[in-house]
């Protein structure tokens, strides 16, 4: 064994660590107390202290050990260990030093007693390493100390930070015993790009990913929950792990003799969630050590054993009650004891079932281990069983190889049992699993080394605000794109596609506020350009071009916006928009784009919903009745679109501070913008006689466009799903007219999921005459947020391929194969096909992708000129001429179609 690490401490920028306290706390390492600190303390006295001037100036000393420690104020409380004892006594001495730069009488007369304390303090931790507990000599501290507080709450925050990794490569060697498929489980948890997706179960769920790439082990079993809990549990146990890390490196190099927190409780309170997530880490593990069992090794005589040695849920529950209680009656210190004790039950939990889990594939760690050559009859054998041999992941066969070699794991003799092997594997692993032992670092090591060498890591992450779509997800995109498709298409729309980006100019000036969201992109020489905002301002640019004066017409294209992203907000996303222009009968077009809005809303079937409705002139003439100028109408408006959000007090505090206007004027505000409800009756109160909006001739001509509208909406059946409000601004300044917004009223927040209005003056923007339109934008990552959500709650199965049919040729002939398909191809049915042996890979297959049909044809059906029709759901089969298979299954697909 090489020379122990030396912890300095007292120097100028020495900083003390939860891994220095751990290595410290268990003889791992030695202190030293820099000169330079010692000397400035004995300086800082008046009298000076004899073990001080036999240290060398010019590098560190160990201080030379006292006769008398019997004052020194160090912990020493009966159920402490002496790892926590040491742990403490490092943190009090490291303390000394850091409270010794006051020069106050008082702290000069306490520095006076800090010399026979450090000499006392340095004799116990370096000069009693091969002595028993009961031989050191600990004297009495008060149970709130704060620096035994501190001492084990770091040992807590090392042992933490290995039981991460530790429990990550355990779970992931279970996952090959079990033989579940966590892939699909895994899969689905992904960075949704908006900020609300739990980051540490995504790294986890991306790590195990890595450790189980390539397993042919997997995907045989429906996953059980305890697997796909893996992530929730390991993602959460890591999130407290890192929190508490954090507190530490502050409290243990705090200045102050207590808890830089405050207080013992407060300390105590920063620590205790870590019980919490002990706990469920200690659960889930012996759960899964429980399910090797019962699942592979019910009748060996390794389970007996498993339930007498291994600590069981009723310990862990134990431990929690304990700590909690202590907690409670105000004794802090023995309940951070008791979560100590909690996580070394812990890390015996997981020796155990890495056992279980070594135990149950021992027969593959057989395979990879050494042993002499074969020969004869049993080479024979051994080449057959390495054919059938199962592959392992990638990552799982380097870590199970890794920690066969290291701890020498040798399989029994056969006559011995699994009772001794697994026994003895379990004392192995607690061996390696123990932080203290030198080839606990090997294995952090490697595990690190093997998640950071895949390949995915080496590729970009997705920029924060953009996600992927998964095979699932696109599925249910298509199928709202058709549904939205066929809405447009109802209504005599033709498709338009625009530039993804367009000239700066074209763009700047229209969206009020929000321009500050364009994407700028970066000037290659030429022209200046920035990425669309909203599919709007591009359509009015397109007509204004053409010279168009009418045009009726839809896209369904992505935008871009410089947005922080949130739950439901993206940078990236699409945006589905109906926009008419031209000259028509009026409100005519207005009353069909809200109409097509209800339509599409309710055929995408996402649940409850209203439409938000209000007059752009209709606010002008409120805010003229208020007494706003007429120059701050829009930036008014873009204060009163955020009253969805905020409340009117923040909103009056931004109109009076940042807008200028007084508080009078607010106020008035105030009582308009409250107003809302039904729209004809709500209409019918504010053309009322003596109403202030029939003397303001811009709300006059709103409030008589609303009237044609809203009896218009009523005739078609959709007048129940709006609103009048007088509080929607819609903060973009090209809006004239008519706007809505569509809010979802269900129990996924996701904000407004469509929006529009009236835009009579923006193509003029861009050309010469002016062309009056009105459309509506579908901010489709919200629809699809809340249909996910829908088919979750409701436990849909998604299917992501449409195929109806599976040619299944029995045996290695391709030709074949592509010959039957080829067929149902060109008779237009869709059809995969698949070459194999065996005709349950095929079924297998099938099921995977919920394909119903199967064309079944091996050596046999072609002998006798027939097809294998199989109905996997109806369990049925049935032989068919091969010249006819085709209308046959056209036929039965007809039948089996959804009417």
């Amino acid at each position: 064994m090489g020379e122990k690490a030396v912890v300095t401490v007292g120097g100028k920028g020495s900083t003390l660590s939860s891994t220095s306290v751990f290595q410290v706390a268990n003889a791992l390492a030695q202190v030293r107390i820099d000169p330079s600190a010692f000397a400035k303390l004995s300086s800082s006295s008046s009298s000076s202290s004899s073990s001080s001037s036999s240290n060398n100036s010019n590098s560190p000393q160990l201080l030379s050990s006292s006769s008398n420690n019997n004052n020194t104020n160090i912990p020493n409380t009966d159920y402490l260990t002496q790892e926590e004892t040491r742990a403490s006594l490092l943190v009090l001495l490291n303390k000394l030093f850091l409270s010794s730069s006051s020069s106050s009488p008082d702290a000069i007369q306490q520095q006076q007693k800090q010399q026979q304390q450090l000499s006392d303090i340095l004799n116990l931790l370096n000069g009693t390493t091969s002595e028993s507990r009961d031989s050191i000599i600990m004297p009495h501290v008060h149970d709130d100390d704060a620096t035994a507080l501190q001492g084990v709450s770091a040992l807590l925050d090392h042992r933490a930070s290995a039981l991460s990794t530790v429990a990550d490569a355990v779970a992931s060697i279970s996952c090959e015993a079990l033989k579940f498929d966590v892939s699909s489980a895994f899969s689905l948890i992904v960075d949704s790009g908006d900020g609300s997706s739990d980051k540490d179960r995504v790294v986890v769920a991306n790590d195990f990913k890595t450790l189980l790439n390539g397993s042919k082990l997997l995907n045989l079993l429906p996953c059980s929950q305890l697997l796909s809990d893996i992530p929730k549990v390991h993602g959460r146990f890591r999130s407290v792990a890192r929190s508490l890390h954090s507190t530490m490196r502050v409290e243990l190099n705090s200045s102050s003799a207590s808890s830089a927190t405050g207080t013992a409780k407060d300390l105590a309170t920063v620590v205790s969630p870590l019980a919490l997530a002990l706990h469920n880490l200690g659960e889930t593990s012996w759960g899964r050590a429980k399910l090797i069992l019962d699942s592979s090794l019910a009748s060996s005589d390794f389970l007996e054993t498993f339930n007498t040695r291994c600590p069981n849920i009723d310990a862990l529950v134990d431990l929690i009650k304990s700590s909690q209680a202590a907690y409670h009656r105000k004794d802090y210190l023995k309940s951070l004891h008791d979560i100590c004790t909690l996580s070394e039950t812990v890390r015996n939990i997981l020796s155990w079932e890495a056992a279980t889990a070594f135990v149950s594939l021992d027969e593959l760690i057989r395979g990879t281990g050494g042993g002499t050559t074969p020969s004869g009859e049993n080479a024979k054998k051994n080449k057959e069983k390495k054919k059938k041999k199962v592959v392992l992941g990638k990552g799982t066969s380097v870590l199970i190889q890794f920690i066969t070699d290291k701890l020498k794991l040798e399989t029994t003799a056969a006559e011995d049992s699994k009772q001794v092997q697994g026994e003895k594997w379990a004392k192995d692993f607690l061996s390696i699993l123990d932080p203290k032992d030198p080839g606990f670092d090997f294995l952090l090591k490697k595990v690190k080394e093997i998640v950071d060498s895949n390949e995915s890591r080496r590729l970009p992450k997705l920029p924060k605000g953009t996600r992927d779509f998964a095979k699932e997800q696109m599925a249910v995109r298509e199928k709202a794109f058709t549904i939205i498709g066929d809405v447009f298409k109802r209504h005599g729309a033709m498709a338009l596609d625009t530039p993804a980006f367009e000239l700066r100019e074209t763009l700047m000036g229209k969206y009020g506020e929000d321009s500050k969201l364009i994407y700028d992109l970066a000037d290659q020489g030429g022209e200046l350009c920035s990425l669309r905002y909203d599919l709007t301002v591009p359509f009015a640019r397109f007509v204004a071009m053409n010279g168009l004066t009418s045009f009726k017409r839809y896209q369904i294209a992505k935008v871009y916006r410089r947005d922080n992203p949130s739950k439901g907000r993206y940078r990236e996303f699409y945006q589905c928009d109906f926009d008419i222009a031209g000259q028509y009968e009026k409100m005519g077009p207005d009353s069909e784009i809200v109409l097509i809005l209800t339509e599409l809303l309710d055929e995408l079937n996402i649940g409850d919903y209203e439409v938000k409705l209000n007059h752009r002139k209709l606010l002008d003439g409120m805010l003229d009745i208020c007494g706003v100028p007429p120059e701050k109408f829009r930036t008014v408006c873009s204060s009163i679109d955020k009253l969805d959000k905020q409340p009117f007090e923040q909103i009056k505090r931004e109109m009076v501070d940042e807008k200028g206007l007084n508080v009078e004027t607010t106020d008035k505000i105030g009582t308009f913008v409250k107003r809302r409800g039904s729209p004809l009756e709500l209409l019918t109160e504010l053309k009322q006689e003596g109403s202030k909006f029939l003397e303001n001739s811009s709300s006059l001509a709103a409030l008589n466009d609303l009237e044609i509208l809203f009896k218009a909406l009523e005739k078609a059946g959709c007048i129940d799903k709006l609103v009048l409000d007088l509080s929607l601004a819609r903060g973009l300044d090209y809006y004239t007219g008519v706007i809505f917004e569509a809010v979802f009223k269900g129990a996924t927040q996701v904000g407004s999921i469509a929006a529009g209005g009236r835009y009579d003056n923006l193509v003029g923007m861009f050309g010469t005459k002016q062309v009056p339109a009105v459309g509506v934008s579908l901010g489709i990552e919200r629809v699809f947020t809340i249909m996910e959500q829908l088919q979750r709650d409701q436990n849909q199965a998604i299917r992501a391929s449409e195929t109806e049919i599976l040619v299944s040729v029995l045996g290695d002939d391709l030709s074949l194969a592509f010959e039957m398909a080829s067929k149902c191809w060109r008779a237009k049915l869709k059809a995969e096909y698949m070459v194999h042996k065996k005709v349950q890979k095929h079924i297998q297959r099938a099921n995977e992708l919920k394909i119903r049909w199967m064309a079944i044809i091996g050596e046999t059906e072609l002998s006798r000129g027939v097809v294998k029709l199989k109905d996997l759901d109806a369990v049925k089969e049935e032989d068919v001429p091969i010249t006819t298979f085709v209308e046959e299954l056209r036929t039965r697909l007809r039948s089996s179609r959804p009417s």
